[in-house]
């Protein structure tokens, strides 16, 4: 990678995100805690959330990730609180099309994504990009399962 191609990749905004993440402290006591790793690069993000009525209630996260993957957290953190399942899904399935299928950007209120676009290109980056919401998912999915066998 040319040093052109890093520092177009590693934008000011990119930068900033990285640099402050919302929410960015575990929960004590969460309905469902996931920690997902990129293998590629090691990047691990852990989330914890609660969910009440269908949605999203209290969330947090630690994000030990690429510049990437924090940008990515810090777009999530600040849109997931009242998401539903359905939400985080559609906004999972939109940023892996972006980065992997010149998709569109993902929807509202996940559009904030659009600043990762420069990351399609770098294949090894995409699962960075995509622990945040991976780790929501699945902690979604365990908060409502939990929810159904109490």
């Amino acid at each position: 990678m040319a040093d052109s191609d890093l520092i177009k990749l590693y934008s000011g905004r990119i930068l900033e995100l990285a640099a402050a993440i919302p929410l960015a402290q575990r929960l004590e006591n969460p309905q469902a805690s996931v920690k997902k790793r990129s293998p590629l690069c090691g990047s691990t993000v852990a989330v914890d959330l609660d969910v009440e009525d269908g949605r999203v209630v209290r969330f947090g996260q630690d994000v030990k990730a690429c510049a990437l993957g924090q940008a990515s957290a810090a777009v999530v953190g600040g849109a997931i609180l009242g998401r539903t399942r359905a939400e985080l899904e559609r906004a999972r399935d939109e940023l892996r099309a972006m980065l992997k299928s010149d998709g569109p950007v993902p929807a509202a209120p996940f559009e904030g994504l659009e600043v990762l676009l420069p990351a399609r290109d770098y294949k090894n980056r995409h699962a960075s990009i995509m622990l945040a919401l991976d780790a929501a998912n699945e902690a979604f999915r365990q908060a409502e399962d939990a929810r159904s066998h109490a």
